[in-house]
């Protein structure tokens, strides 16, 4: 069994120290609180929670849990500290971390005089970027130890909800360790050996970007929803019955179609109806602003994609993706189009390539379409992806109805390739980014849509 050092004793750290005693491990709770480490000492939860005080009651009386004010022994006592301790607001909006670096400090001085390995574990809820920039930085001043070598950060987030929190814990839809090296979750995998659901392994940035994402969606949910039922009392509808039909269709609206990154939506529907729902609300003196903001947001991804286009300060151009997705031809709203319009007023030379769209086989609405809005496309649009990619210095790859390894031969040391599918990992070309990576002609890495345009990018 493990000996760990919880940090912070609020519902956070309260249910983790716990359950992890429950499932057998020696644990210590720290906190600067004197009646919170009283309560614990008592056998009493200090926060209100189901079953926490069950189980402190009954780790307390087999000694497998006990708290203390003083976190240097705590960190002595055992070999994993969780950091759980509050993140709360500022008044404009940033997180407080003084808890958070405080708690490294004292990790860090303990560390000073401790022997061994030590791993600290970051569960309080922190933005992408905090092990790395404050975490590490504070543990390693404080103990005049380096990290990867004396001690190791992991993160391990937490995903509890308040009132059924030690439930979560116990049974958990997912369980989620982010390390840079994965040799340093050795200690988290024992730790979590048992733990039902999928237990997924990544870096420390993405675990602590999950957490956001998680309840950015949540709290999405719950505005869509209440916008929805706004609207639908104001048609005099019932929303509860519209909801229900809406949630059971499990494969496109309750389920993970959609939430792949990749580029602004477009087509004949969406952009349609959105302005629809929206002119009517405004019809009606209903703000809706989250339902309000989808358009201006699809604007600005596009708005992105040209940015990171346009950086790159190179004038050829080769597009590959013109209808608003694969399997159609449909240019209607299309993205791409909007996309090459942009780039062809900045007098860059584009070329453009699709599989399902030829101006030979082209007919009516669509025919017109380009006749209308691109009128010149005729010329730029050719059916032989190698002749288009072959002109280029940028290939701005925008349909998945292309075969990357045909990409990958076709392409030159010195092109710059943007992915606007999703946000991909270079990994995904290997041969390319080997390629570009022992290239001394000033070739450029692939470059996933969502990057910063500015920030050089470096291969691996």
């Amino acid at each position: 069994m493990a000996r760990v050092s919880v940090l912070g004793l609020g519902y956070v750290g309260a249910v983790t120290g716990a359950c992890l005693a429950h499932k057998g491990h020696e644990v210590v709770g720290v906190d600067s609180n004197p009646v919170k480490v009283d309560m614990i000492g008592s056998g009493q939860a200090p926060v209100l929670e189901a079953r926490l005080e069950e189980l402190i009651a009954d780790a307390q009386r087999s000694a497998r849990l006990h708290a203390t004010t003083d976190a240097h022994s705590a960190v002595h006592q055992s070999d994993i500290s969780f950091i759980c301790v509050g993140t709360p607001s500022l008044p404009n909006g940033s997180l407080d971390l003084r808890s958070v670096k405080r708690s490294c400090q004292d990790i860090g001085e303990a560390l000073r005089s401790k022997e061994g390995f030590h791993l600290i574990v970051i569960r309080s809820t922190v933005l992408p970027g905090t092990c790395k920039s404050l975490v590490i930085s504070t543990i390693e001043a404080a103990s005049k130890k380096r990290h990867g070598v004396d001690f190791a950060v992991c993160s391990n987030p937490e995903f509890t909800r308040e009132g059924c929190a030690v439930a979560d814990f116990l049974n958990p839809a997912i369980t989620v360790l982010g390390a840079d090296d994965p040799s340093h979750l050795d200690a988290l995998r024992d730790l979590y050996r048992d733990t039902p659901g999928p237990i997924f392994e990544t870096s420390l940035g993405e675990a602590e970007m999950v957490k956001y994402v998680c309840n950015a969606f949540h709290a999405l949910k719950v505005t869509f929803a209440n916008e929805i039922g706004s609207l639908c009392e104001q048609f005099d509808l019932d929303a509860r019955k519209v909801t229900e039909i809406f949630a059971s269709d499990k494969k496109l609206n309750v389920s993970k179609a959609y939430l792949d990154p990749g580029f602004a939506f477009g087509g004949s529907c969406l952009p349609k109806d959105i302005r629809a729902l929206t002119y009517r609300a405004k019809q009606l003196d209903l703000d809706l602003p989250l339902l309000r903001a989808i358009l201006p947001s699809n604007q600005a991804h596009l708005d992105r994609a040209v940015e990171a286009v346009l950086a790159t300060k190179r004038k050829k151009i080769a597009v590959l993706g013109l209808s608003f997705k694969p399997g159609t031809d449909d240019l209607r709203e299309s993205p791409s189009v909007e996309l090459i319009k942009r780039l062809l007023g900045e007098g860059c030379e584009v070329q453009v390539w699709d599989k399902d769209v030829s101006m030979g086989r082209l007919t009516g609405s669509n025919r017109q379409f380009i006749q209308d809005e691109i009128p010149h496309i005729g010329a730029r649009l050719s059916p032989q992806l190698e002749s288009v990619v072959a002109q280029a210095e940028v290939i701005v790859v925008g349909t998945d109805a292309l075969d990357d390894k045909r990409l990958e031969a076709a392409i030159r040391p010195d092109q710059l390739i943007i992915d606007l599918r999703r946000s991909r990992h270079r990994s995904n070309f290997p041969g390319i980014s080997t390629i570009l990576q022992s290239s001394n002609v000033g070739g450029t890495p692939i470059r996933p849509f969502g990057e910063a345009a500015n920030v050089p990018f470096i291969a691996e």
